[in-house]
């Protein structure tokens, strides 16, 4: 297979990192080299609460953030260290979480359980949340998927033209409710949590037709949505 030599910077060095690629002639703008994350918990003294074998793992935690295997339930792990969701947003979800339970609520992590929202800041954008059709069905979860072109709304037009993208709906057809939600194209951030709201709240397809869109904006898609589902 042919090699592609790509040349990174690091520290006033030039590291070189050989690549297999397809196509004997590759042509591309950008080279995305992605090197995954680790957690950094070696250095935190989990040896002296007992948890000396997750040195450089991540802290299992049960749904009130309680490290698990800690003498007492006292010690807390909320963010990337316990592995649960890395992304900075469901960080701050954990530590609001933790506070509440230390002052006494009575609450349980709910959003790390299939309600994880992430968007990706490509051109276009990728956002989604909840579960993707494979992991509805991999859980047994009977499910059908709608799509909507994102870019055939009216709305679309008070982004620019030629917006493109796809909207996609992942409904649970027992309970017919939404379980995954996938926007492309610009702009779709903001978008995105529309579709967190309605599978947080268990929000139902026929409620959800009563949802009414402002014209002319992109959120019209959701009536296409609902529409391609047969509502």
């Amino acid at each position: 297979m042919p090699k592609l030599t790509v040349l990174i910077p690091c520290k006033d060095e030039i590291q070189h990192i050989r690549a297999c690629i397809d196509s004997a002639r590759p042509i591309a703008d950008e080279i995305l080299v992605a090197v995954g994350r680790r957690p950094t918990t070696s250095n935190m003294g989990l040896d002296r609460v007992g948890l000396g074998e997750k040195a450089g793992r991540y802290i299992d935690v049960d749904d009130r953030m309680r490290a698990q295997g800690v003498d007492g339930d006292w010690l807390y792990a909320v963010g990337d260290c316990n592995g649960r969701a890395l992304l900075t947003h469901m960080g701050k979800y954990h530590g609001r979480l933790c506070a509440d339970i230390i002052l006494g609520k009575e609450i349980t992590d709910v959003a790390s359980n299939g309600i994880v929202p992430r968007v990706t800041f490509t051109d276009p954008q990728v956002c989604a949340v909840g579960l993707t059709e494979k992991q509805a069905r991999d859980e047994g979860i009977g499910v059908r998927v709608v799509s909507y072109g994102t870019g055939d709304v009216p709305g679309a037009y008070t982004l620019g033209e030629g917006v493109s993208g796809t909207s996609q709906l992942v409904v649970d057809q027992r309970r017919r409710v939404v379980v995954g939600a996938t926007f492309t194209g610009p702009g779709m951030q903001e978008l995105l949590h529309s579709a967190t709201i309605a599978i947080t709240g268990e929000v139902s397809l026929d409620r959800l037709w009563h949802a009414v869109p402002a014209f002319p904006t992109v959120s019209e898609v959701w009536l296409h949505l609902l529409e391609a589902y047969g509502l």
